[in-house]
């Protein structure tokens, strides 16, 4: 049994003892496909994956037109990934030297890519993105995403990934570290680098999920082999401090969260005309809150914020400036475009922040009795 990844006789039965690095490829493309994990085809000695054919190369087109991948063909990288096991036998069959790689969104896998570059650290604002770090605290010594992830976990009092034994680790011929996880909420967690100016959980720390492939553990490159690290072979449930963590740096797909929407103008002039005033820019001031929660998915604080609006609009209504019905219906209106499927958790919100805000009316002068 190839004893890189210590593969029990179920795994890998049809194998003999002693076998080549081609059985040993194919052995491991296998046991990944069996675990529920797609694979794909990455080009000998290489980590990127094997090269489309020339009709893809001479007319670039969308992986989701492409004729190819139906046909069994391994064009696009990890778009073609299967878990056909007759399929995998006849590509690493063509090219026994096919590395593998593991489509990591459809295989429902968070893989937490540690890197461990020699490069200059960069600004204090980038290393751990949304945390800002004192410019009296010393950072001498901090120099790779071991580094970076550590103090993550140490701020959230937790111990790093690095150190997860419970979970599959797979040391890199770089010196880095992969550590994968299984996504079990089946939110759609998006891929990351850890330099990059936008979404990044930490410095040289990538995350590889939807949009991305990982390499699996017992390819070989020409930089050296990716090697198991300790006895652990499945990956474990992804910690609930790095959910919240990825989530708090963006990594849920923007495209699931809807867009702000302004309150629709005749909404707006309904609740205008029937309160004989001109405000618009009061009651677009007083809902602003309310919909810029909607450019968010968790942490924007939306329950505060609607109860709040709610509060105001309730004075407003009696002091005679809004007409109530019409008011309760555009703000009902733009939680519920923030908040989609939140009905009845909005209602709640809504009656009790007007109820509250009526006994207050909200004057002219801005003040409350």
């Amino acid at each position: 049994m190839p004893a890189e990844l210590r593969f029990s006789r179920s795994d890998s039965g049809e194998l003999a003892p002693r076998h080549s690095v081609a059985d040993l490829a194919l052995a491991t493309a296998r046991w990944c496909a069996r675990r529920g994990w797609p694979v794909h085809p990455l080009a000998p000695g290489r980590k990127t994956p094997a090269a489309n054919c020339s009709d893809c190369r001479a007319h670039p087109h969308a992986p989701s037109a492409c004729p190819c991948i139906p046909a069994g063909r391994w064009c696009h990288g990890f778009h073609a990934a299967t878990l056909d096991q007759d399929r995998i036998q006849r590509w690493w069959r063509t090219n026994p030297q096919f590395g593998i790689g593991v489509s990591c969104g459809r295989a429902g896998l968070v893989v937490i890519d540690i890197d461990a570059h020699l490069v200059q650290p960069p600004t204090r604002d980038r290393i751990l993105p949304g945390i800002p770090i004192a410019e009296h605290i010393d950072l001498t010594g901090l120099s790779n995403g071991f580094h970076t992830l550590a103090v993550l976990a140490a701020l959230r009092g937790q111990p790093s990934p690095a150190e997860d034994t419970s979970t599959l680790r797979v040391r890199t011929p770089s010196g880095g570290l992969h550590v994968w996880y299984r996504a079990g909420d089946h939110r759609r967690w998006q891929s990351s680098v850890g330099s990059s100016s936008g979404r990044a959980l930490a410095w040289q720390v990538d995350v590889r999920a939807h949009g991305s492939y990982i390499i699996a553990p017992g390819t070989s490159t020409q930089q050296g082999a990716y090697r198991p690290v300790g006895d652990v072979r499945e990956p474990a449930p992804l910690p609930l401090w790095l959910s919240q963590e990825l989530e708090r740096t963006g990594h849920l797909p923007a495209a699931s969260i809807p867009a702000p929407r302004p309150v629709p103008p005749r909404a707006r002039q309904a609740v205008l005309a029937a309160g004989g005033r001109q405000e618009p820019q009061l009651l677009a001031s007083v809902l602003a809150p309310v919909e810029s929660c909607g450019q968010v998915a968790e942490g924007a604080g939306f329950s505060d914020a609607l109860n709040r609006a709610a509060y105001t609009l309730g004075g407003l209504i009696a002091a005679g400036r809004l007409p109530q019905e019409e008011a309760e219906r555009v703000l009902k209106e733009t939680a519920i475009t923030a908040r989609p499927g939140q009905e009845h958790r909005i209602e709640q919100i809504v009656r009790s922040g007007l109820t509250a805000g009526l006994k207050r009316p909200l004057y002219d002068n801005g003040r409350r009795p």
